[in-house]
C-alpha cells in the first residue's frame, strides 16, 4: 500500500485528465468531419450512398462503444498492423462520434421546412448553394444546441477506453486505487473530476438550446 495524501490523488487524477480532454477533442473534431461528409453523401449521394450511410449510422449506433473499442484494439492487429491504444481509442471514438453528428445533423437539416428548398430552388440555385446560403445558416441554429450536449457523452465515453489500457481519468483512477487500497475516496475524485468537465458543457448546450428556441419564437 502506497500513502498517498488527497493532493496527491488529485495531481495524478488531473494530470490523466488532460489526456481524456485530449481524446474527447480528437473523437468530437474528427467525427465531426467525418460526419459532415456523411451527411453531404447522404443528402447528395443518391439512394444508396444514403442506405450506405444509413447502415453505417445503424452499426455503430447499435452496438456497444466497448466492443468497438475492442475491435479496433484487437481486430485492426489481425491484420499485422500494431495498434497502439492511443490509436485505437481515438479511431473508435471518432467513428462512433461521426454515426451520432451525422444524424443529428440530418434532422436538424430535415427539419428546414420544404418550402425553404422550394423557394432556393425557384432562384436556380445549386445545391451546393442552397446550402450554403439557405438551409445550412438555419440547420446550424438549431445544430448547436444538440451538438454541443452531445460532447457531454463523448467525454464520458472516453471512460471505456480505459479497457484497452489507454491511461485516461478511468484508467488512472483505478491504478491509483489499486496501489493504495482507498477505492471510495478514489473514484470519489474521478467522479468530481468527469462533473467537473462535462456540467459547464450542458450548461452552455442547455443556454445555447434556449436562445435557440427563442430566436425561432
Amino acid at each position: 500500500m502506497v500513502d498517498f495524501s488527497l493532493w496527491d490523488i488529485l495531481r495524478n487524477l488531473l494530470m490523466a485528465l488532460r489526456w481524456t480532454v485530449v481524446l474527447s477533442l480528437i473523437a468530437f473534431v474528427g467525427g465531426g468531419l467525418v460526419g459532415a461528409l456523411l451527411l453531404f453523401a447522404r443528402l447528395r449521394g443518391g439512394k444508396a450512398a444514403a442506405r450506405a450511410v444509413g447502415l453505417y449510422v445503424q452499426l455503430f449506433q447499435g452496438t456497444p462503444l466497448l466492443m468497438q473499442l475492442f475491435l479496433a484494439y484487437f481486430g485492426i492487429a489481425l491484420f499485422g498492423i500494431d495498434v497502439s491504444a492511443w490509436t485505437a481509442a481515438s479511431v473508435a471514438l471518432t467513428l462512433y462520434t461521426s454515426a451520432f453528428l451525422t444524424e443529428i445533423w440530418r434532422g436538424c437539416v430535415a427539419s428546414i421546412p420544404k418550402g425553404q428548398w422550394e423557394a432556393s430552388g425557384s432562384l436556380a440555385l445549386s445545391f451546393g448553394e442552397q446550402m450554403r446560403h439557405v438551409i445550412l445558416p438555419q440547420a446550424v441554429k438549431i445544430a448547436i444546441a444538440p451538438t454541443v450536449g452531445f460532447l457531454v457523452q463523448v467525454i464520458k465515453g472516453t471512460a471505456l477506453a480505459s479497457v484497452i489500457g489507454f491511461v485516461e481519468l478511468t484508467k488512472a483512477g483505478s491504478m491509483i486505487s489499486n496501489a493504495t487500497f482507498q477505492p471510495f475516496v478514489v473514484f470519489s475524485c474521478v467522479a468530481l473530476l468527469y462533473f467537473v468537465l462535462c456540467f459547464p458543457v450542458s450548461l452552455y448546450a442547455k443556454t445555447l438550446e434556449r436562445k435557440t428556441h427563442g430566436r425561432r419564437a
